[in-house]
């Protein structure tokens, strides 16, 4: 199963990888423009292609959040609607070389090449967010809490998050700590004068100088080890720290302090009452999606849940007969399977609204940013890109996300004009899924 639940599938970096060890191994990137034109599209070697601007209404800002110094606080990110600026400061998709140190671990490539790899491709790449902009008060947002897969990380679905932030939405990316991210670090107090490490976020400096990062990479399973007790616990510790980020989204609103262990200069007070904790959902991308099912099993406050592409296998089915709220799931063609379908079956209800549709031409890569970030045939021969345009594909996930969330958060807003998608309603979409499942099965 790892081999599915990864982040990338035939990767184009693992590929420039294997090339490069029998070449000369980057000794001169500026020779490097016949991959940057297979890549990146741009035969100078940069970015041309980049991540989607939100298209809503919100102007998007993020600051990082990290609530207690240790592996059992929360590290998250938080997207918000913000105030209009000319001259908006924007930061890097990848905050740091650690985290490409992470993915390199993930695919199980060495670092130091990887790095520069990484560097030179995605290493231009930003978010297409203000940073630490001023937040825009305009009555009460709903909230979104967001939970990545397996081998990302808290920046890789920026996509999706800046567009629901557009929308006038407050939505928090969690960077889980259960060894299932590629890369995410705490903090540790300081207690030798002298070598105190300089930290390698510029967005995530720690407010106190006694404190200094600990870095913790993805645990991959160990020989013989079988995977669902580990991803088992793994996914009631990630809906644990999406419920915690939720309490503090709501100290938050109720103007309790809560101290940032990052240095930033956004100011949390400034969302005092602005936003509407009666309207709330979880939502999250393969092991993201089995954790919105966590989640909802745990934690009533959570509204309704909006399941990308969910990888089904980390879950005890006992959990799902406590699952009361309504789940939206949006699967992709070409990564689901029998087992998987059934299992998302079986959490069908009479009472309790339960929904699924297929975007055509889509891979399970369709959903993070790297579908953006590679050129079309590089893209689809490694699996980041469908046959779909991925920005079309992203479309309908968010038009349909946003008008199942007014349907279930009881909004007043005019998504409701996407509630055709919701149950398949488009030539890019397959009402319920495209996998035949054997009646004997049901």
């Amino acid at each position: 199963m790892c081999s599915v639940g990864r982040l990338f599938q035939l990767t184009l970096v693992k590929r420039i990888y294997e090339w490069s060890k029998s070449t000369s191994s980057l000794k001169s990137l500026p020779n490097w423009n016949w991959l940057a034109v297979c890549t990146m599209g741009n035969s100078s070697g940069h970015n041309t292609l980049s991540i989607p601007p939100g298209k809503g209404p919100h102007q998007v800002g993020f600051a990082d959040l990290m609530v207690g110094h240790t592996v059992q606080g929360v590290f998250l990110r938080l997207y918000y609607p913000c105030q209009a600026s000319k001259n908006p400061q924007m930061a890097d998709w990848v905050p740091c070389k650690e985290y490409f140190y992470g993915l390199a671990d993930f695919m199980n490539m060495n670092r130091a090449l990887s790095e520069r790899i990484f560097n030179y491709l995605f290493g231009s790449c930003k978010i297409p967010a203000a940073w630490n902009a001023s937040f825009k008060p305009d009555g009460k947002y709903p909230v979104i809490i967001f939970s990545h897969g397996l081998g990302a990380f808290r920046t890789l679905y920026s996509a999706i998050c800046v567009e629901l932030a557009s929308q006038g939405f407050i939505v928090a990316a969690v960077e889980h700590r259960d060894e299932s991210a590629s890369a995410t670090f705490y903090f540790r107090k300081h207690t030798e004068p002298g070598t105190k490490k300089h930290p390698s976020c510029d967005l995530a400096k720690p407010v106190s100088d006694n404190l200094e990062e600990v870095w913790m990479y993805y645990r991959p399973l160990k020989p013989d080890e079988k995977e669902f007790p580990l991803r088992n616990k793994q996914v009631k510790q990630r809906a644990d720290e999406c419920i915690r980020a939720l309490d503090i989204l709501f100290d938050i609103n109720s103007g309790k302090s809560v101290e940032n262990v990052l240095q930033s200069d956004f100011d949390l007070s400034a969302m005092e009452n602005s936003m509407d904790l009666s309207r709330t959902a979880i939502m999250g991308h393969s092991f993201g999606g089995a954790t919105v099912i966590e989640c909802l099993s745990k934690d009533v406050k959570f509204n309704c849940g909006v399941a990308l592409d969910t990888w089904m296998v980390p879950l005890d089915e006992e959990i799902f007969p406590g699952v009361k709220q309504p789940i939206f799931f949006i699967n992709s063609e070409k990564f689901q399977w029998i087992e998987n379908i059934i299992r998302m079956k079986k959490l069908d209800s009479a009472i309790f609204p339960r929904k699924m549709i297929t975007i055509k031409g889509t891979v399970h890569q369709s959903f993070p940013d790297f579908t953006f970030l590679t050129g079309k045939c590089i893209g689809r021969f490694m699996k980041l890109k469908g046959d779909i345009d991925p920005h079309i594909a992203i479309d309908l996930s968010n038009k349909a996300t946003l008008a199942f969330l007014q349907r279930h958060l009881n909004m007043d807003r005019d998504f409701n004009q996407w509630d055709p998608l919701i149950d398949g309603k488009d030539d890019n979409l397959i009402a319920g899924t495209n996998i035949t499942i054997p009646p004997s099965s049901i």
